[in-house]
């Protein structure tokens, strides 16, 4: 029998300096820009650059319809959205990441910001968590400038941000939200965070991890060369930023986070340490609202159309 390799899994190649040659390309669609709206088209989109130097950047949606109220513009509110794909895949730009929120953006609706971060190895942590700080900075600036861009200025209600998260994107949103308890965001005011499928770990082994070790998607070895390639070197699995629930620290910050959404699905091998992550935040004192199913496994949306419809009226929901 072959000995299982998770680069081969992955589809991934790592190269001698540390990079990785990524063998399966996928599909990205471009921004639609503001001009020439295709008749039945419900939003629009544009990318705006955060940093040159790391190559990161945002693509913003926006609802074509903004609801008004006695012909004044109603704000609506506005999600930040950071994308799964183990550390190491996808962009915004990606189709499904790119569909996904095309279709929040209209359902809410609100204004998506939809962060495009660095990708791991070739960024270890927490590169990741600066760039999403850097976006919520970027926000922020918009917010109290003039001259800020007008999707953000015009339509943005940024007393009602909330900052969403599917897998390692849903880490990054755990992250940032305990980062920024001790940071002057205002006039910004983080309405609530939502933490689709959170990818966090450990060393210890949960029976669910166990029990699913060989999962057909995400089985452990794939879990660990994934923390191997995001996590800065000399650490291990029980670094604070794989596992908040090790960190007393942590644990103390937790209870200063406002109202959050937990989802989850029980044919996940990470189902028993997001539901202990839920228990850590009610113990602290947070407002959660926690959506687990038996039936599911880590990712379903991205295969199962029903299942992403159900995650985005959840999403729909806690924001309304």
């Amino acid at each position: 029998m072959s000995k299982f390799d998770p680069y081969e899994h992955l589809k991934l190649v790592k190269n001698q300096d540390g990079t990785l040659t990524r063998l399966i390309v996928f599909p990205q669609i471009p921004a639609t820009g503001e001009d020439d709206i295709l008749p039945g088209q419900t939003v629009v989109t544009k990318d705006v650059t955060l940093d040159a130097n790391k190559n990161t950047w945002v693509r913003i949606f926006r609802p074509v319809k903004i609801p008004s109220n006695d012909s004044k513009i109603v704000r609506l509110p506005l999600v930040m959205y950071f994308h799964g794909g183990g550390w190491i895949n996808f962009q915004v730009s990606s189709s499904t990441n790119h569909e996904s929120m095309n279709k929040l953006s209209y359902e809410v609706p609100a204004i998506i910001v939809a962060v495009n971060y660095r990708l791991a190895p070739e960024t270890k942590l927490p590169g990741q968590y600066d760039d999403a700080l850097d976006a919520l900075n970027w926000v922020k600036a918009q917010s109290t400038d003039p001259d800020g861009d007008p999707w953000m200025t015009q339509y943005v209600d940024f007393s009602r941000v909330f900052l969403y998260g599917i897998s390692c994107g849903a880490n990054i949103v755990l992250q940032t939200a305990l980062r920024v308890i001790n940071e002057d965001i205002s006039p910004l005011t983080i309405a609530g965070i939502i933490l689709c499928e959170p990818l966090i770990g450990g060393k210890k082994r949960t029976k669910s991890e166990i029990k699913l070790a060989a999962d057909t998607l995400f089985p452990l070895p794939v879990i660990d060369l994934l923390w191997e390639l995001a996590l800065p070197n000399g650490t291990d699995r029980d670094h604070r930023f794989c596992n908040p629930l090790a960190d007393q620290q942590v644990k103390e910050k937790m209870g200063k986070l406002g109202r959050c959404l937990v989802i989850g699905f029980g044919g996940d091998p990470l189902i028993d340490r997001q539901q202990e992550l839920v228990q850590m935040m009610v113990m602290q004192g947070v407002v959660v609202e926690a959506r687990f199913d038996d039936v599911g496994f880590h990712a379903i949306e991205m295969v199962d159309p029903r299942r992403a419809s159900a995650i985005r009226n959840f999403v729909k929901e806690f924001i309304n």
